[in-house]
């Protein structure tokens, strides 16, 4: 009787019949550090959490906008946005959905432990109008808010109250919280068990809203287990003998092997995602360097050394095998208010770099100690050891700390850190988002230098990021263009290269590739 329920279930769910329900085992090299939906906006996270949460503005596979728990949307006055909402919602525990979760939802990722108020950062307050239709405020007009909002998980407020999760859970503190390790949304898929660093296993929501339309229609997908293996040769072995059916991040040095093995397909493009180093230049003593009394890091001299002492060609040719776009810039050609002209890289020169450590007083170099993550971005930890080799012959002596992306995040997040690598994605396809989180002085302003480890500061370039999220039009591409020059004369960050991302799969499975690193399982089939 049981067997005979669930079939009936799947065909009701499934539209093509319960014969075609499919498990697809999915592997990457880290782990998620939360379930809740506002509180740390990285990929291993949302990548995750996009399958059991619904956003009010989605992204088609070309990542453009396309409606989500909004119907539609509209700006009727310069500071307000009116959100028509989908009826007949139900999160997965049977709440149903009204505009009051879309408030309660905005207003929690304000929160101080929210990392994600850089979505809703010019937001004043937001009402429900009628139960289905809300306003959203903004203090300023806002142009690129929809494309903010297509970022923010919707929870269920009741839900959240019931179990004491009402703000964000505090991860720089360590803290545990109910949504540390439970979901509630109302997406395509639902939690039905969560083992940290171990599995992950998701199940077809067949209540779900999006199933009838024709991207998700030809889905037979009723399954996920994610399966974290940092190991790269466990993972790539995992998937040639069929343990495993689909691997986000198989390693550049094993793609030839796995192009050529049988009932196996590797798919890659371009990611919306640069690898770059920041650097502490607020301290006026470094935390992990030989240097007393000073921070060597706030003298541009240094930065332009440690940046012309890299030949990242060498780096794209050997540690990258070819599979990277090298940049002097730090968001891609896909993002709004990119600049070829400005996209210029310092010329590597080693020679150069020694003479500017020497002028800036540091003849012999010093020692620092270079943060890294070692299973978050393509080969990130060798791309360290390469630059770590690359300092030393210009008489920096860097301690390579390597770390998985858990310990390293929350490093970074506490200011521990001296000089770190990182790599940005740009969810909103807009500047202003890498431009506020990443360079905007942290002055307590939502969303202001979220990001901002090194705590980099410069008021004109803070004047340039209000404009941008303040005006459109001419005034707004001219403040970019000008921030664009700055980065690129100031150095507070040094640029590497925008990331190429193969995925590799069964030959019977089929998924989307896209641009944002993110596999959306609604729109996969296994064959």
């Amino acid at each position: 009787m049981r067997k005979l329920l669930l079939a009936a279930a799947l065909a009701i769910g499934l539209g093509a019949g319960w014969a075609e329900a499919r498990t697809v085992r999915w592997s990457a090299s880290g782990d998620p550090n939360t379930m809740d939906p506002h509180s740390q906006n990285v990929g291993t996270v949302t990548m995750v959490l996009q399958q059991i949460y619904d956003t009010l503005i989605s992204r088609n596979q070309d990542l453009g906008l396309a409606p989500g728990l909004a119907t539609r949307w509209e700006q009727v006055e310069p500071n307000r946005w009116r959100f028509w909402l989908r009826d007949g919602v139900k999160f997965h525990e049977g709440q149903a959905f009204t505009g009051d979760d879309v408030v309660f939802s905005i207003t929690r990722a304000q929160q101080p432990t929210s990392n994600y108020a850089i979505y809703v950062d010019t937001i004043e307050r937001s009402v429900q109008v009628e139960p289905l239709v809300v306003d959203v405020i903004t203090r300023v007009p806002d142009p690129i808010l929809p494309n903010k909002i297509a970022s923010l998980m919707i929870m269920s407020r009741s839900w959240s109250e019931a179990h004491n999760a009402t703000r964000p859970q505090n991860t720089r503190a360590r803290e545990e919280m109910y949504t540390t390790r439970n979901t509630n949304g109302t997406g395509a898929f639902r939690l039905q068990t969560r083992e940290p660093d171990v599995r992950t296993v998701m199940v077809r929501n067949t209540d779900w809203w999006g199933w009838s339309e024709p991207a998700s229609r030809e889905s037979n997908i009723t399954e996920i287990i994610y399966r974290p293996i940092s190991s790269d040769a466990t993972r790539i072995a995992a998937l040639l003998s069929g343990e495993v059916d689909f691997v986000l991040d198989p390693p550049l040095q094993d793609l030839n092997r796995l192009r050529s093995a049988p009932n196996i397909k590797v798919t890659e493009g371009p990611e919306v995602r640069t690898i770059f180093l920041a650097m502490d230049v607020h301290r006026d003593e470094l935390l992990y360097s030989d240097v007393r009394g000073r921070n060597p890091l706030k003298d541009l001299r240094v930065r332009q050394a440690l940046y012309q002492a890299i030949d990242i060609q060498a780096i794209h040719r050997t540690t990258m095998r070819g599979q990277s776009v090298v940049t002097g810039t730090f968001f891609p050609p896909q993002v709004n208010g990119y600049s070829r002209e400005e996209d210029v890289r310092l010329p590597y020169d080693q020679a150069r770099a020694r003479a500017l450590l020497a002028e800036a007083g540091y003849p012999n170099g010093f020692e620092i100690t270079l943060d890294c993550p070692n299973n978050r971005y393509i080969n990130d930890e060798q791309i360290c050891q390469a630059i770590v080799a690359m300092w030393a012959r210009v008489g920096v002596r860097a301690r390579l700390n390597a770390m998985p992306l858990a310990p390293f995040f929350a490093k970074i997040q506490r200011d521990d850190t001296s000089i770190y690598l990182l790599g940005w994605g740009v969810p909103t396809l807009d500047a202003l988002y890498s431009f506020q989180s990443l360079l905007r002085t942290r002055d307590g302003g939502q969303g202001n230098g979220i990001w901002n480890y090194g705590r980099y500061s410069n008021a004109r370039m803070d004047q340039l990021i209000d404009i941008m999220t303040n005006q459109s039009g001419a005034p707004r591409d001219a403040a970019i263009r000008e921030a664009l020059r700055i980065y690129r004369e100031d150095i507070p960050h040094i640029p590497l290269h925008h990331q190429m991302i193969p995925w590799a799969m069964r030959s019977n499975f089929t998924i989307p590739h896209m641009a944002n690193n993110q596999p959306y399982f609604r729109w996969a089939r296994m064959n």
